[in-house]
């Protein structure tokens, strides 16, 4: 034990220890169907009109309406690791720096700190790994012998300024390589230009080509102008059949924010209700905090209910989000703040 100061007795570990398997297990073996689509109708969503001060009254009381403390943040912040895509999209990526990611997806946690919190025979992983196409290989090796997702970003990301065809091949592609789900990124202009069967037919097309891949739709929703466009943007993309929509690339100079969030989770409520399909959601882009992801967390539990609390429909897009929840869950354990560079990508 690394710990001198060990101060998280026995019985705080038990209790602890039982949270978080609760909080594991609350949509073990669930099972729903998967989005299928549905046929293009617009008069579904034409009269949207969203109210932003309503939005914004809504979400400004999450971090200071709800309190997480302890036990029950440590909690809280294990089930935020289940749920994070673990990505990596920089210019300067390497194989060494995907095998270093992988290598932290399928061990996110320092084993110490596991042992301190009675977690370390729970296989705890991240939700997927999140990389370039060409960087598929080397992640698919890393990951032998897991059950940890692939995702691999196609479409021209992050403008998505290539022509169709070409999305379309990248897309078979990574299948081809691996890749079991494809983040898409979808033509911003048919938005803003209002142009939505054009923005269901393309979107449907992705959806073919992905096949048993799993599409999560990226909206950018930071270069959509306004919530209604995004409040559209989420129900067509949901009728072409999108697995997932997510709010940005993280390249956009407005990431997720929790109005935007909301907007996108109420559309997905909208969607469930009239088809029957639970679409997933994934906020990404500027989440870093362990702070931050129990907000996101706190939001999906009040607006969707616990179905939603899995890694099959709730993700965090990040790269940072995790060092900052280990540092967080050494302080539960030790009662001291640690270093970041105690709490390395791999």
């Amino acid at each position: 034990m690394l710990y001198n100061c060990f101060e998280l007795t026995v019985a705080d570990s038990l209790i602890l220890n039982s949270i978080v398997k609760r909080s594991l297990k609350t949509t073990e073996n669930i099972l729903h169907l998967r989005n299928n689509g549905s046929p293009f109708e617009q008069n579904l969503f034409k009269d949207l009109r969203i109210n932003r001060s309503a939005v914004e009254r809504r979400t400004a009381t999450i971090g200071t309406r709800r309190s997480v403390k302890k036990e029950w943040q440590a909690a809280w912040l294990i089930k935020a690791i289940s749920c994070i895509d673990l990505t990596t999209l920089a210019g300067d990526d390497t194989s060494t720096n995907v095998q270093r990611l992988c290598a932290k997806a399928r061990h996110p946690v320092r084993k110490d700190i596991l042992e301190a919190l009675g977690m370390r025979d729970e296989n705890l992983t991240t939700g997927a790994v999140c990389v370039y196409h060409n960087l598929i290989p080397e992640a698919k090796k890393a990951l032998e012998g897991t059950s940890i997702p692939i995702a691999a970003v196609s479409t021209g990301f992050p403008a998505g300024q290539v022509s169709t065809e070409q999305k379309i091949k990248q897309i078979e592609l990574s299948v081809a390589a691996g890749a079991t789900e494809i983040d898409i990124v979808i033509s911003r202009s048919k938005v803003l230009g209002s142009n939505w069967k054009s923005l269901y037919d393309e979107v449907k097309r992705y959806r073919e080509a992905c096949g048993e891949a799993h599409m999560k739709t990226i909206l950018a929703t930071g270069e959509l102008s306004t919530l209604t466009n995004v409040a559209k943007a989420s129900h067509v993309c949901m009728m072409a059949g999108a697995d997932f929509i997510k709010t940005s690339t993280g390249m956009e100079s407005v990431n997720a924010t929790l109005p935007v969030s909301l907007v996108m989770i109420r559309a997905i409520r909208d969607y469930f209700e009239t088809t029957g399909f639970k679409v997933g959601f994934k906020p990404a882009g500027g989440i870093r905090k362990a702070k931050q992801a129990i907000e996101w967390l706190i939001l999906i539990k009040e607006e969707l209910g616990n179905e939603w609390m899995t890694p099959e429909l709730f993700r965090f897009g990040a790269s940072g989000l995790l060092g900052d929840i280990e540092r967080q869950l050494e302080h539960f354990v030790t009662g001291r703040y640690s270093a970041s560079y105690r709490h390395p990508m791999g």
